[in-house]
């Protein structure tokens, strides 16, 4: 008899949002998104894969020509040992130097800033990073925003009972 094993069922592992910066988008004005490599040691993928990240007061600078990823954790893997990583380190972002260039002359602009918005695995199964140039919001502006929000949640609750 032939017994049948009962493995976990394994997500995707080479695709999906590790982590998300909610608080960017509440934040900021988002301008304009682009996407980039990620210089990580092995035990960093390896926690990224079990979704330890948090981008959370994260941003990334253009320090001498090369684009870096600043405040942004990643938690040590567990069964790296001693050879583990810094979890806040500075991450180097890989980046064409003609995008390094553009994104230099609108950092250069007032009121720019340079934001990730999640970390994921694409297709391929290698970690990128979605950055977004973009602009803080006013006060007045994320209020509106909120107010926006719930008017479109109460026509939805509205319309919801002439839809069934």
């Amino acid at each position: 008899m032939i017994c049948a094993m009962s493995a976990k069922p394994q997500k995707n592992a080479g695709q999906g949002d590790v982590s998300v910066n909610k608080k960017a988008f509440h934040n900021f004005e988002i301008e304009d998104r682009l996407e980039a490599g990620m210089e990580l040691m092995g035990s960093e993928v390896k926690s990224l894969r079990d979704g330890q990240a948090d981008l959370s007061g994260s941003y990334a600078r253009i320090i001498n020509g090369e684009c870096w990823l600043l405040g942004t954790k990643i938690a040590q893997y567990q069964q790296a040992g001693l050879t583990g990583h810094n979890p806040t380190r500075k991450r180097k972002l890989l980046l064409h130097r003609h995008e390094i260039r553009k994104i230099y002359t609108k950092l250069e602009q007032r009121g720019f800033t340079l934001v990730p918005l999640r970390i994921y695995f694409n297709q391929k199964g290698i970690a990128k990073i979605e950055l977004a140039l973009a602009r803080g919001k006013r006060k007045y502006d994320k209020r509106q925003a909120i107010t926006e929000r719930e008017q479109k949640k109460d026509i939805e609750k509205r319309m919801k009972k002439y839809r069934s």
